[in-house]
């Protein structure tokens, strides 16, 4: 594998001479490896197998990445001490100008970024502190993509988060109910279904142009945010779903991943909350970058972006399970439906707390 490795690498335009790869991280996406350099002035690399099943146009995720790293690159050019090699993700190009390089033999796709050293990530939000610094980052992500020009970028996952579509699947699941498994599930259905119409809002106010469509990260988990040895933000990485959307879908799955008192698949339901510190970190440290480009009809969107993401998982976990179980891996025949009892108690947490959390951020939008 290291001499497979060694000449995928030689088809990028690295420095230096190549030494080893070792496999980095833990990713359930994309394998990537640690590329190490022999001469110590030479960087390292990230070395990526894209998974080409999931993004199926490598052609044009690359290009989004690249425009989004450029785009942010530029501002960071007129930031006094900005250190670009470890503030922006780098693409590495590929020789023959693709930016990727295609395996025929195996069916793969590698990519490759320069290695950002000396920097770290957390999976799971801890403390208040944390939780700003969280919403900083992706408030600057945001904030420093909401100028960029030329076309919208490419949607690598169409209607990733069109909870319209979602509901209008899963009606027609309910329907079918394929493996006889609706009986088990009448209640967590009803509850849903009685909340259908609520939760096609945000997608129905995009139609109709009362908020605009940005550039949204949308897989906003605390260890996609690189910071320093100091704990300072450094940048946003794991850039594949990067696309248009609405502002409240990054704030909704931060919220939805982060700032639950318990895991998304834990049987004990007495265990899972909203945190209140975790969900007022992130929207303090989020409207502290983010309050100047966003509209008054986006910051209404923003707490009801966390019950919609959390809404929507419960569809999809449940819609996975009525289905059989073909989409999500499970470790055992009652996941999904796990999964889903879990998110309903979580979604029900924040309709209890859901006038606070409005509040919170309208304290926080004044500011």
């Amino acid at each position: 594998m290291a001499e497979n490795i060694k000449k995928i690498v030689e088809q990028f335009k690295t420095e230096g001479t190549f030494d080893n790869a070792k496999v980095f991280g833990d990713g359930l996406i994309n394998t990537t490896y640690r590329v190490e350099t022999k001469e110590e002035d030479a960087p390292n690399y990230l070395l990526q197998i894209i998974n080409h099943h999931i993004f199926k146009n490598v052609p044009e995720l690359t290009k989004n990445i690249k425009r989004v790293t450029d785009h942010i690159r530029s501002k960071l050019e007129k930031v006094p001490g900005a250190d670009l090699k470890r503030q922006v993700m780098t693409p590495i190009d590929t020789i023959d100008g693709k930016g990727y390089v295609y395996e025929e033999a195996e069916d793969r796709y590698w990519r490759m970024f320069l290695f950002i050293e000396g920097a770290r990530s957390y999976n799971q939000l801890s403390n208040e502190q944390q939780a700003i610094t969280g919403g900083k980052a992706f408030g600057q992500f945001q904030k420093m993509l909401s100028d960029l020009p030329g076309e919208p970028l490419y949607p690598v996952l169409p209607d990733f988060h069109n909870t319209e579509m979602r509901i209008e699947n899963f009606k027609k699941r309910v329907a079918d109910d394929p493996v006889g498994r609706l009986k088990e599930v009448q209640e967590e259905v009803d509850f849903l279904m009685e909340r259908s119409e609520e939760y096609k809002k945000i997608v129905k106010m995009g139609r109709e142009g009362i908020i605009p469509e940005r550039i949204v990260h949308q897989d906003t988990k605390f260890n996609n945010v690189l910071l320093d040895e100091n704990d300072e933000i450094l940048c946003v990485i794991d850039l594949d779903t990067v696309m248009p959307g609405y502002v409240c879908y990054d704030i909704g799955d931060a919220i939805r991943n982060g700032a639950n008192t318990s895991k998304e698949d834990d049987p004990n339901l007495d265990n899972i909350n909203i945190n209140m510190d975790l969900y007022r970190g992130f929207i303090k440290g989020y409207l502290s970058e983010a309050i100047d480009f966003l509209t008054e009809a986006e910051i209404e969107t923003l707490a009801f972006g966390a019950k919609l993401l959390t809404y929507e998982q419960a569809v999809r976990f449940l819609d996975d399970y009525i289905d059989g179980d073909n989409y999500y891996r499970i470790e055992y025949p009652e996941h999904n439906l796990v999964r889903t009892r879990a998110q309903i108690k979580l979604l029900k947490s924040m309709e209890e707390k859901y006038d606070e959390m409005e509040n919170i951020v309208k304290k926080y939008a004044k500011k």
